[in-house]
Parts: structure tokens; sequence; C-alpha cells
């Protein structure tokens, strides 16, 4: 048995809020982590292009993580220039993190489409994965999917039932690009740090 357990939480974390704290929370708690790591996305396969700079989720991330020591930031992703899969990502942290078991936790829907995601049963043999419910998703729908998954690719897939907070990325960005508040939505350190530094206005939401 590895001696260390550690959760990694990707994301573009564009920008990061309460909902991502509480569910890595639930995680280090429930599944008694020694560490998780939240890892901003680079240039993601399937997803456009982020709003904010790299630069600024990283910093954002940073300062939403600071007061929990069981929570660290890296920038694995975003200094690559080329796509990021996670297969990738898994596999050079297993090369910088010696004697670990690494835990991917990701949402429940996205654990649906794993099968399309980069070389899937390599992929479960380098970690466990923590699917996490999401509002509007059928637990039923999860549950066969998830069975469908470990029986086709030989994993080992969790689903967790966290305290789920409906909150999202693109609303708070909605927010500040509309002059309203998202007080309480994040972290205040990352609410000055949007203030402070313009993000997400209307003329830099365009990339």
């Amino acid at each position: 048995m590895k001696s260390r357990k550690v959760g990694i939480m990707g994301g573009t974390f564009d920008p990061i809020h309460l909902g991502h704290l509480v569910i890595a929370n639930e995680v280090l708690n429930i599944f008694k982590l020694d560490e998780i790591i939240f890892i901003p996305s680079g240039n993601p396969p399937h997803k456009n292009g982020t709003k904010a700079s790299s630069q600024d989720r990283y910093l954002m991330a940073t300062l939403a993580t600071l007061s929990n020591n069981k929570f660290t930031v890296s920038d694995i992703e975003i200094k690559n220039p080329e796509k990021s899969y996670t297969l990738n990502t898994i596999a050079e942290l297993i090369n910088i993190y010696t004697d670990t078991e690494f835990y991917f936790i990701t949402g429940a829907d996205a654990i649906i489409n794993l099968p399309n995601w980069r070389e899937p049963e390599k992929l479960l043999k380098l970690c466990k994965f923590i699917a996490v419910s999401r509002p509007g998703i059928s637990k039923e729908i999860v549950e066969e999917n998830i069975a469908a998954i470990e029986k086709n690719f030989n994993g080992n897939i969790e689903l967790l039932q966290a305290p789920m907070l409906q909150i999202s990325s693109t609303d708070i960005r909605n927010r500040f690009k509309n002059g309203k508040s998202a007080k309480y939505l994040l972290p205040e350190s990352v609410e000055q740090y949007i203030i402070k530094n313009n993000l997400y206005l209307e003329n830099n939401n365009e990339l």
C-alpha cells in the first residue's frame, strides 16, 4: 500500500469559487486524503478558451486555497503549451510524487463521458476516480454508466453525493461583466483580485 493519498482537482477555475472548495474539502475528509492538488487547466482538448489568463486563474486558485494547509495549486498544465490531457498530467505527477495513490476528482457528468477521454483504460490504471454528484443528473443513470465503465475498462470509480452549492463560474463571470455583486459566491481574496485586475468586464471578455 502506498504511503500517501492525494486528490487531483482539475478545472478551468475561471474563476475558482466556493463550490469547488466545498467539494474538495468533502473529498479530503471522506476519503481521508493527505492533500488535494488544484490544477488549473492549460489548453484542454474539449473546451473553448478561458476568459481569464492562465496566470490569473493560477493566482486566484492560490489565493482561494491559502487558508487550508492540505490544499495546494500546481502549474503543471498551464506551463505546458500543448493540449492538456488528463492521462499525461497524471503520468507526470506519478513521476514527481513517489509512493502516492492518486484520486482524480471530477463531476458525475464528466464521468459519463470518460470513454471518450484519451486512453481511458490506461488512465484508470494510473488513478482512482471520484465522481461528484451534480444537480440535474440522475443518480441511476450515473451509476449505470459507472458500472459499464468499470466493466469495460477495469477501473475503480467512487460516486460521492456531496453538498452541492448552486454556484457556477459562468454566473460569476456574468455578474462581474454586468456590474453585479458576486460576494459570498467565491473567497473574498479572489473577489478582490478580480476587481483589482478588472477581470471579466465587457471589454476583457473577448479572446
